[in-house]
């Protein structure tokens, strides 16, 4: 069984190693049980969790900013943006950089989960629509639910997920 650095670091390697052909791949994470994907060429690296400097005023799924190699990166706590009750973070908790490319320019995020899960390759015709929820916002995360062998992925919109 594969430590939490030797994942993080067999992860990293991976994203540089895109395959090229219809499906697209996805790197899953957890939160609250539940696994999630976002699309594997928004990912610059995952990290492991180290503190924030805290951002006055922010909103409170915003857990600070760190120094990336020169960049200021601002840090969002998902667990707290979807309004999953939150915990304390642990040694499983990673940081996942993405570059998400918004209307007019792109940003450099970091997103807090509870743990990386795998890479998966996904036919994006194999998703399916979120059912729709009149009284929830929260269906606009989410481009489709996919199976994965006997588990369900939800495919985050980053773009409308990190839109602060």
């Amino acid at each position: 069984m594969l430590n939490e650095t030797a994942l993080q670091t067999a992860l990293n390697q991976r994203l540089g190693h895109g395959e090229a052909h219809d499906e697209k791949q996805y790197l899953t994470f957890l939160m609250a049980g539940e696994e999630y994907g976002v699309d594997i060429l928004s990912v610059q690296e995952i990290r492991g969790w180290s503190s924030a400097t805290a951002i006055p005023n922010s909103p409170s799924f915003v857990k600070g900013a760190i120094n990336l190699r020169g960049t200021i990166v601002p840090i969002i706590d998902l667990r707290l943006r979807f309004g999953i009750e939150p915990i304390a973070y642990g040694p499983l908790t990673v940081v996942i950089v993405v570059k998400v490319d918004f209307k007019e320019q792109s940003k450099t995020m970091g997103i807090v989960v509870d743990g990386v899960s795998d890479v998966y390759s996904i036919s994006e015709d194999t998703a399916k629509d979120v059912p729709d929820f009149q009284e929830s916002s929260s269906s606009q995360y989410v481009d489709g639910l996919v199976n994965v062998g006997e588990k369900m992925v939800v495919l985050l919109n980053l773009q409308k997920t990190l839109q602060i």
